[in-house]
């Protein structure tokens, strides 16, 4: 049955992935328009998680004192600056400052995710971590592709619309989110700073936590690198009635891909948990993915990329919540605050190194081999097992 206290974190998460996913298929564009190289533009990307490595562990330290909606309120309010300034830019570093700024309060996601496991039973969190998902779905079907019809008449009005996003995301937090009991009441565990990799290490030594960290490693160093440099290589491989992909044709993309994620976590993915249990579907995930990405590298054609963006978005899709939630029962309740901690560090640090590299790669035009590392970094996910 759902549980009704998730519904004010899920509607907070939906309104915040909008705005990021409005933001998404415009920034390269709106990048090159300055000048950028897609190195330039990797490196863009790549700003906003570096700030977020060291953020997102002092954010969850804190939350896990005096709460998570707190911290929301304050996340969201960073978002909503850098919005606003990227809507003012001129210039390529003013991109950057807003990108900075939104990275160094980021945070939105990971405390949603400690929020949930807050308030969830072990059994019901696959399900209840498919919301991140659902919402993520709903933002990839709905944003980007606002996004590619607003571009159409002027590159800020998506930017405008993204901090209008904001702005309702933080009166709803404020208004509709409960507040949450602080986590060292709850037995949440202590967060660890971004560079005690001492105390971190000790998770990555147990054999079945190591090994599930691991694989969400890989899986998100390749997922990071299709959301932040598939505009570039669409640029670059494919047309649409004789132009090259804009952000139009992008952002219509993201939202099949978007489509497809809500039906395969909007009810699906507890079926399959039930009838196949979770780590089973962790190996068709990776399994799914590697050939989604390896198709991606050969595909030339719309269709050809249409379906092997269906096959990435069903790897991809069940690979997010069905890790989350095995890592968080692979951990006792005590130490979840860490280990979700952990996992933001881990993705952050992913976030840093796949848009750098795809960004260098397709700007020297390796468009192929930029696919294939994606297919080699999810094909360790299996080797993991």
């Amino acid at each position: 049955m759902f549980n009704s206290r998730l519904l004010p974190i899920f509607l907070i998460v939906v309104v915040d992935v909008l705005g990021f996913t409005l933001i998404l298929p415009l920034l390269p564009f709106f990048a090159e328009r300055l000048g950028a190289t897609p190195a330039v533009v990797g490196l863009l990307v790549a700003s906003y998680a570096f700030c977020q490595l060291f953020s997102g562990p002092l954010l969850g330290r804190i939350s896990d004192r005096i709460g998570r909606r707190p911290l929301l309120l304050l996340s969201q309010a960073g978002t909503f600056a850098g919005f606003l300034l990227l809507a003012a830019s001129k210039t390529l570093w003013m991109v950057f400052l807003a990108r900075i700024i939104d990275g160094a309060t980021a945070g939105n996601i990971s405390l949603a995710q400690a929020y949930i496991a807050d308030v969830t039973a072990p059994e019901e969190r696959s399900k209840s971590f498919a919301l991140i998902g659902i919402a993520f779905g709903l933002g990839f079907l709905v944003g980007p592709a606002f996004s590619g019809y607003l571009a159409q008449f002027g590159y800020l009005y998506p930017v405008f619309l993204a901090a209008g996003l904001s702005a309702t995301s933080i009166v709803a937090t404020y208004f509709l989110l409960p507040v949450s009991r602080p986590a060292q009441d709850a037995g949440e565990g202590r967060r660890l700073a971004i560079l005690d990799w001492g105390n971190y290490a000790q998770y990555f030594r147990r054999p079945a936590l190591g090994r599930l960290l691991g694989q969400f490693f890989v899986f998100i160093f390749a997922f990071s690198m299709f959301i932040s440099c598939f505009a570039l290589f669409a640029e670059r491989r494919f047309f649409w009635h004789g132009h090259p992909f804009g952000p139009k044709e992008v952002g219509y993309v993201y939202g099949y891909v978007g489509l497809l994620g809500v039906l395969l976590q909007g009810g699906l993915i507890g079926r399959l948990v039930k009838g196949f249990g979770e780590r089973p579907l962790v190996r068709v995930g990776f399994a799914t993915a590697v050939l989604g990405f390896a198709g991606l590298a050969f595909s030339n054609t719309v269709a050809e990329l249409l379906i092997v963006a269906a096959v990435t978005a069903f790897g991809t899709g069940l690979l997010r919540p069905v890790l989350t939630s095995l890592i968080t029962q692979s951990t006792g309740k005590n130490e979840q605050g860490t280990v979700l901690g952990l996992t933001q560090s881990l993705s952050s640090i992913s976030q840093i190194v796949a848009p750098a590299l795809g960004g260098w790669m397709i700007g020297i035009g390796a468009l192929s081999p930029w696919g294939l590392v994606m297919a080699a970094s999810t094909a360790a996910g299996l080797l993991l097992f």
